[in-house]
């Protein structure tokens, strides 16, 4: 017996839902790839991804997930034999570091925990014991999917200049990008990555790079670009070249709809939507950890991510069966545990396309799944998110009553 059938609930932290807008943009003829109304879509994309990263700088739209970005990255701006110090938080700045190293580049790792934040003192200490300058550049992720740790960018641009280091500062940014606030030129980030089914609620296939100026100097002599990674190639004036060859057009019409979504709604009040969303995602987990197997994953409070939250099970309760019992008998989603934490935790999503009542329904059904399973757990995880967010989100203004005359004069109308 379920009780499945309806909508399903997509919590996993990518792909995330797509908006119904978004797929009817998508569902439209081809057009023409040299003039007219693509090569405004793709001026128009460019302006807003400098807007999203908040940047001056370039950005490049690629045919390609968020790791063909993280290659992109490095080949633009490293050689063969270059160096790179990977900061790990969970999975993916490790990731990163595999593909520097299948690049042919030497791969340096600061050792981190999956639930903690990045310590900035142990990233100022070992570039300061790199006299030779032998790292030409950090890599980060400013949210890690994995672990749902959130880090502080800035701090560790700080750490870079009190060392005194010239190493370029990569972050990738796909899980935060419209999601939580990214600041690419306030916080000193030479290369920023990004990827479109996340915060930018469009499907898998586009992901974007945003070069400052200190990475487009090293882009001048890189000895690892190709063709199609190429800054320069694509800054050229022919359109096709933006794509190295035909352009990805029903991403493209897909992603200026989920980007104008973005906009009409207000960038900080995304950002606000997001914040709120999560705080009802982690009253639900207190609550449940407050007697019982499930616990944050993070350990800080103010490391943990607007966008996702790792929820692990002590007592060696299956994460897996309580993702198969909600996917099954709820048709809800959750994301399974990955790397260091993969048979003891599931994720639960909270990014782009989401708002209070879908947060709702994938809350309680987790808190089903618990008690079907006989997980213990604190009750009333969702009745928390209920009461976390009456709490920060106040009724609209009551709108001022009409005047007997003026009443009586609708009711003529």
């Amino acid at each position: 017996m379920t009780v499945r059938n309806g909508r399903d609930f997509l919590a996993l932290p990518g792909p995330t839902t797509v908006p119904e807008a978004v797929l009817r943009a998508m569902h439209a003829p081809a057009i023409d790839i040299y003039a007219g109304p693509l090569v405004e879509t793709t001026e128009s994309l460019l302006a807003d991804l400098r807007a999203l990263f908040r940047t001056s700088g370039r950005c490049y739209i690629y045919a390609a997930n968020g790791h063909g970005a993280w290659e992109a990255a490095l080949a633009n701006t490293l050689s063969p034999g270059d160096r790179v110090l990977v900061l790990e938080s969970g999975r993916f700045a490790a990731g990163w570091g595999e593909m520097a190293a299948a690049l042919g580049i030497g791969v340096d790792s600061l050792p981190g925990s999956w639930t903690r934040a990045i310590d900035p003192g142990a990233v100022e200490a070992r570039l300061r014991a790199d006299r030779a300058g032998a790292v030409k550049a950090v890599l980060m992720v400013h949210v890690d999917t994995a672990s749902s740790v959130v880090n502080d960018v800035a701090a560790v641009r700080a750490a870079i200049d009190a060392a005194g280091h010239p190493a370029l500062l990569m972050v990738d940014a796909v899980a935060s990008l419209a999601a939580m606030p990214f600041e690419t030129d306030a916080w000193g980030v030479d290369v920023a990555v990004g990827a479109s089914q996340k915060g930018l609620m469009t499907p898998p296939g586009l992901s974007f790079t945003a070069a400052g100026p200190r990475a487009l100097e090293a882009h001048r002599k890189a000895g690892l670009r190709t063709r199609y990674w190429d800054w320069t190639a694509r800054d050229g004036g022919a359109h096709y070249m933006k794509y190295c060859g035909t352009p990805p057009e029903h991403l493209l019409f897909g992603l200026r709809a989920a980007v104008d979504a973005i906009l009409a709604e207000g960038l900080e009040a995304v950002f606000l939507r997001h914040r709120l969303l999560a705080e009802a995602v982690r009253a639900a987990v207190a609550a449940w950890a407050a007697e019982g197997a499930p616990a944050f994953n993070v350990e800080d409070p103010r490391h943990r991510a607007d966008s996702v939250t790792a929820v692990r099970l002590a007592g060696g309760h299956d994460p897996e069966a309580l993702r198969r019992y909600c996917a099954e008998r709820c048709n809800v989603a959750l994301g399974f545990g990955v790397g260091a934490i993969a048979a003891s935790a599931f994720r639960i999503a909270h990014m782009g396309h989401v708002n209070a009542p879908m947060i709702f329904g994938v809350l309680g059904a987790v808190e089903m799944g618990l008690a079907a399973l006989g997980v213990p757990h604190g009750r009333g995880g969702a009745q928390a998110a209920v009461d976390r967010l009456a709490a920060s989100v106040p009724p609209p203004a009551a709108a001022p009553r009409a005047s007997p005359a003026h009443a009586q004069e609708r009711r003529r109308a």
